[in-house]
This record gives C-alpha cells, sequence and structure tokens, in this order.
C-alpha cells in the first residue's frame, strides 16, 4: 500500500473516533492494557530482536530495552490514562454579543497526530493512549532500531482494537525508513499536527523539511547550578538523580555549574555519580578541585558544554556569581529543564524568572520532567518551543478548539 493511502484511511477513520464515548474509549485502553501484560512474551520477543542488533554499550539500549517491570509501568500508565477525565467538550470561553449572538469556545481533537521517534518502544504505547482518550488518530515513525518491538505493539493494539468493532486505521505504524519519514512531512491535510521526539539531529530535520504543522520535543540540554548557598546534602540527592536515574532519557543531567566558593566541596557533592562511573568533563578550577579525589576524571573542552550526553558523561563548569550561571543557561541550555540548588530565596526567585525554559527547578532534580510525574497521565513528549504547549504535553495539549455560535436569524450590517 502506497503511504498516500495510509494517510488517507488514518484520515477518514478519524472521523469515526468522534462516534465513541468516553466510556467506550476507556474500556478499549483498559483492554490494550491487560493486553500487554497478557501479551508480553509476544512484545519482548520482538524486542529482544531489536536489542540483538544493538551493543550494550549504546547510550540508546537503555532506551531501546523493555523488560516485564517496565511492561507493568506501560499499562499502569495507560490505566491511568483510562481514568483521567476527558479533555474534549469542555468549555473554555462563552459569551452573549450586543447583537444576540450566543458563542461558545469548545475542546476538540486535532484529528490527526504524527508522531516521529527514535529508539523507544514505550513511546507506541503512550502515544496511542493519549491520542485514543483525546479523539485522535495517530501515525507513527519510529526508528528501525525499534521496529520489532514496534510492529508487535501496534499489532497487538490493532487487535484490540478490531474485536472492539473501531477501525485498525486510527493508529498506523509506517516503515521505518527515512523516506517514510519525509512522506509524513510532506501529508498536508492528512496528518494535522507532527510530533518529534529525539535529539537535535532527529528535530532540526523535522523542523527544516515539515510541511505540516510541527511542536517540537526532546532535545534537553539539561543544567544543573549549584549555588554558593546550595545545601550539600541536598545537592548530592539532586545532582546524583539527575544524572544516574536513567542517562538515556532527555530530563538527564548534562552540565552541573558550581560557584567558585563551594569547589572545595565539589569532590563531596558528585561522590555519589562516581560510585555510578560517571565520566567527568571538567573546566580548569573543577578539574583542579576532583584531582586525586574522582577516579573519572577528564578535562572539558569546547564541545563539552552545550552536549546531550544520553550516557554516564557530564561536564562540570565553575562559575563566578548567578549571573554567570544565567549567562552559560542563556548560550547553552535547549529551553527543556533548569535547576538551582540554593537556600537563599532571592538566588531562587531570580533563577526561575530568568532562566528560559519549559521546567526551571529549585531544590529538585530535572528527572521529574515528565508528564506522570506531573499528574498528567502519560506524555507524548516534552515541548522545548513557546508557541503551543510547552514542558509535558498530555491529554489537553494534543486538543485544539473550534468556536460554536448560535443565533436567531441575525445578520450583519
Amino acid at each position: 500500500m502506497q503511504l498516500s493511502e495510509t494517510f488517507k484511511n488514518v484520515k477518514r477513520a478519524s472521523k469515526s473516533l468522534g462516534q465513541l464515548t468516553d466510556e467506550q474509549r476507556n474500556e478499549i485502553l483498559l483492554a490494550v492494557a491487560d493486553a500487554i501484560i497478557d501479551q508480553k512474551e509476544r512484545i519482548l520477543k520482538a524486542n529482544a530482536e531489536d536489542l540483538a542488533k544493538m551493543e550494550k554499550s549504546n547510550p540508546l539500549y537503555d532506551r531501546l530495552q523493555l523488560t516485564d517491570s517496565r511492561l507493568e509501568g506501560i499499562a499502569g500508565d495507560m490505566r491511568n490514562v483510562a481514568t483521567l477525565p476527558s479533555p474534549l467538550g469542555h468549555i473554555t470561553k462563552q459569551k452573549t454579543l450586543p447583537n444576540g449572538l450566543r458563542l461558545c469556545r469548545v475542546s476538540v481533537p486535532f484529528g490527526v497526530i504524527g508522531m516521529i521517534y527514535e529508539a523507544r518502544p514505550n513511546v507506541t504505547f503512550d502515544v496511542f493512549s493519549l491520542c485514543f482518550k483525546s479523539g485522535n488518530a495517530c501515525v507513527l515513525k519510529g526508528g528501525k532500531d525499534a521496529d520489532c518491538s514496534n510492529r508487535e505493539e501496534v499489532t497487538l493494539i490493532h487487535e484490540v482494537l478490531e474485536k472492539y468493532g473501531v477501525s485498525k486505521d486510527v493508529v498506523a505504524l509506517l516503515p521505518a525508513t527515512h523516506e517514510a519519514t519525509g512522506e509524513m512531512l510532506n501529508a498536508v491535510g492528512y496528518i494535522d499536527l507532527c510530533i518529534p521526539r529525539g535529539g537535535r539531529k532527529l528535530i532540526d530535520f523535522v523542523r527544516d523539511t515539515a510541511r505540516v504543522p510541527v511542536i517540537e520535543t526532546g532535545a534537553g540540554v539539561v543544567n544543573t547550578y549549584f549555588d554558593e548557598d546550595g545545601d550539600l546534602g541536598k545537592g548530592k540527592a539532586i545532582v546524583n538523580n539527575a544524572k544516574t536515574r536513567r542517562v538515556s532519557v532527555c530530563n538527564a543531567l548534562d552540565c552541573l555549574l558550581i560557584h567558585e566558593k563551594r569547589l572545595v566541596e565539589l569532590a563531596e557533592l558528585v561522590k555519589l555519580v562516581a560510585e555510578k562511573h560517571v565520566i567527568i568533563y571538567a573546566d580548569d578550577k573543577a578539574y583542579a578541585a576532583l584531582d586525586g579525589k574522582y577516579p573519572y576524571l577528564e578535562h572539558a573542552t569546547a564541545e563539552s558544554f552545550g552536549t546531550e550526553f544520553m550516557d554516564y558523561k557530564m561536564a562540570i563548569r565553575t562559575v563566578v556569581s548567578l549571573d554567570e550561571a544565567l549567562a552559560h543557561i542563556d548560550q547553552y541550555g535547549s529551553g527543556h529543564s533548569e535547576s538551582i540548588v540554593t537556600e537563599n530565596k532571592e538566588a531562587a526567585r531570580k533563577f526561575q524568572q530568568m532562566v528560559d525554559a519549559a521546567c526551571v527547578y529549585w531544590n529538585a532534580p530535572t528527572s521529574f520532567t515528565d508528564g506522570a510525574q506531573f499528574g498528567l497521565g502519560a506524555e507524548i513528549g516534552i515541548s522545548t518551543q513557546k508557541l503551543g504547549p510547552r514542558g509535558p504535553m498530555a491529554l489537553e495539549e494534543i486538543c485544539t478548539y473550534k468556536w460554536l455560535i448560535e443565533g436567531e436569524g441575525q445578520i450583519r450590517s
């Protein structure tokens, strides 16, 4: 089948979603969640085929890997989405004009959402659950690294949809080719919104190529500033959690900024990440403070700053003031997530006011930038742009609105 036919079928099927009640959508989501657990051996077998093609040393291996516990978590997130209030039909504004016309602005689905993602098989289920709950059909374009996993997952979803008499065309998986990406990005009239979720190279390609609307998500060059008045105990835990909880995710710490007055405590500050064998690329002052005290130490280069490592690696830069930390983030950050560790309320408020990012933390790790952690259920991505949604995108963020106008025969003069 030509991809143009696939796009047409999905667009047509998207209209049928409006005929389902929220209760019906929830019932189907719960059935898919049950199938994930009941049929987990199928999914894990397909995932093993993908994993066999990737070196374990590849930073993307962790993102690619599915396990019993991760499938339990995915199914749990889907069940959680099913319990959330419907984002559809909400009246967000209403008024009556002097001429008697009654205006009402109501939330509705986008229609068809295109999702481009890399070695992240969990995204297949997350995107389906959020799109289905919000009345959107979806076209998925996964990476070749996760193709076996994605295909088995979509097959499972299709089986459940057909059991409930819903067209399987409400979710389609494209071939894992570069050409398929290009066709999706040019599917004007069929794809209402495209969301790329991945590294900077992917997002730049999508933004530069797309003829359909795009919301950028994913790329995260994340900094944490340990201030002159930072608490060492809090800092140790925050740096460790932000860096090592899962190194391959977009909210993982890439660069630690430290006030020069706290360099004497730097070895203690990064003690926990040493236990995870994190390689540190330190500037001259930080290197001197860690030399002989940290086992995985290298000199920073110009490329060390502004790099999304997605690995057990991070940079350290010494600053002389909060303003210098802010200037560093302004130059190297990606607008994703930034954090300050300080007991100084004035410094914290200035940091949160001045940092231009979707999520700005005070005395907490950036690892919390996640739709589920924010109480949104699952997430379709972390938007780093300012036009439209910003930060974790869930049900409300993949809806748009339309105006409903009621009259009694009024005409415009």
